[in-house]
């Protein structure tokens, strides 16, 4: 198995039935293992804005996790104006993008597809943003995006990582942990719509998908 087919593996087990992209040598790894497997359906974009776009409308409607992948330096960048527009909207999105060689990295020598401060771009974009070295920092972008308050967070994965051999792992995911809902400010607010000649509720898109459990 390689980091690539872990990266597809662990998409199966967050029950990802779409994922949203462009294809590049810089993500090839991953987006081979997701058609071997066969089980989490790519849709090309033409465009990594537009496939950001994309993710983050499919997690809206669908109520779960949006996933979206790019390739490394412009192709990064190029996504960031939808990641703001999904930040802004809280919607659970998992950024899944490719990244130089390690032995390149952070080191300013003009390395083909190089964008310098690649990941502190993404951090300033996303809710989180993290490098990948194993398996948990996926866990941990899937987690942060599916917890209140959610929304879209970057993980970039080095294509020599992508491609190199990597160990059987516990592929479920991280817990996701929800704050209980206030049940005296829900008893007060009960109470002044009970009191209300015209009562109206405006709620935000976080409300979207909410349930009383």
């Amino acid at each position: 198995m390689t980091t690539g087919e872990l990266v597809a593996a662990f998409l199966e087990k967050l029950q990802v039935g779409c994922a949203f992209g462009v294809i590049s040598i810089h993500n090839m790894p991953i987006l081979d293992a997701l058609h071997r497997r066969g089980k989490v359906r790519f849709v090309p974009a033409r465009g990594e804005a537009g496939a950001l776009n994309m993710a983050d409308a499919y997690a809206r409607v669908s109520g779960s996790l949006g996933v979206a992948i790019t390739s490394t330096g412009t192709a990064a960048g190029n996504a960031a104006g939808a990641m703001v527009e999904a930040r802004s909207a809280g919607t659970p999105l998992l950024h899944v993008t490719g990244q130089i060689d390690r032995p390149y990295l952070d080191r300013d020598l003009g390395y083909l597809h190089e964008a310098p401060g690649q990941l502190e771009m993404l951090k300033a974009v996303s809710k989180q943003a993290f490098r990948f070295d194993s398996l948990e920092a996926l866990k941990k972008a899937a987690q942060c995006a599916l917890t209140p308050p959610t929304g879209p967070v970057s993980v970039e994965i080095p294509i020599d990582l992508q491609q190199a051999e990597a160990h059987a792992e516990d592929l479920n995911p991280l817990k996701i942990v929800k704050a209980p809902a206030d049940e005296h400010a829900l008893d007060d607010l009960i109470e002044r719509l009970s009191k209300a000649k015209r009562p109206l509720l405006w709620l935000g898109g976080g409300a979207r998908h909410a349930a009383r459990r």
